[in-house]
């Protein structure tokens, strides 16, 4: 702690980004949820909506800012966005879903 704050909680904004070769909307959700939470994230809200005939696009509102999919199946990939305050959660997060199946695409 440093004046009352965490020291892994300061003004500054973490973001990890990918782009992956996964576009089922539900196997995303369970594993982002999964990932979330093994990485210590506080999920404040959860929105999802499933476009016709295809597409998929989540967000989680977490304690420390958020998490974004957003699927395009025409390019047979999605792009994964966390924002995150805290530099120790997020980093964990990364490490986290690297091993999950997920394949890293461009």
């Amino acid at each position: 702690m440093e004046d009352g704050i965490p020291i892994d909680m300061k003004a500054a904004i973490y973001s990890y980004n990918v782009w992956v070769g996964e576009v089922d909307g539900n196997r995303l959700r369970d594993l982002l949820d999964f990932t979330l939470y093994r990485a210590g994230f506080e999920v404040l809200n959860f929105m999802e909506h499933h476009f016709e005939p295809q597409g998929y696009t989540a967000i989680w509102l977490l304690s420390e800012s958020h998490l974004a999919v957003h699927t395009f199946p025409e390019e047979a990939k999605a792009y994964i966005e966390l924002s995150s305050c805290n530099k120790t959660k997020n980093a964990l997060f990364a490490e986290i879903i690297s091993p999950l199946g997920i394949k890293e695409v461009r």
